[in-house]
């Protein structure tokens, strides 16, 4: 009974060693090559735009969320519509339908984004 274990035994010890082995990769790559490059620019906050600790009632770009928004748009479309392809046979038309109402919301929040502007790149 054991012995079926074995293979996902040797995938998680792979895994955990391919993981390890990156983080310390990394780890020693950033010492060798990371500080003698890092300058201001590099050190700076850049994943919302705009610097972390400043007024909390600072105005911004609504862009920000305009594209979290589109990422969850095409996010959601994906992970769901694979395991509903091949689950389509099982589950009928009261599946089909279901799927083809939330693609409709999908697509009411894509339209929002394409009018709002923010698959316009400047």
């Amino acid at each position: 009974m054991l012995e079926n274990y074995f293979p996902v035994l040797v995938f998680i010890l792979v895994g955990l060693a391919i993981g390890v082995v990156m983080l310390a990769l990394g780890l020693v790559l950033g010492r060798i090559m990371g500080h003698a490059r890092a300058d201001s620019e590099k050190q700076s906050p850049y994943e919302c735009g705009f610097e972390a600790f400043e007024d909390a009632r600072m105005k911004f770009d609504v862009r920000y969320y305009l594209v979290a928004i589109l990422f969850i748009i095409f996010d959601l479309e994906i992970a769901f519509l694979f395991p509903w392809a091949v689950a389509l046979e099982k589950i009928g038309m009261a599946g089909f339908w279901a799927m083809m109402i939330f693609l409709a919301v999908l697509v009411v929040g894509f339209i929002y984004e394409w009018r709002k502007g923010a698959l316009e790149w400047e």
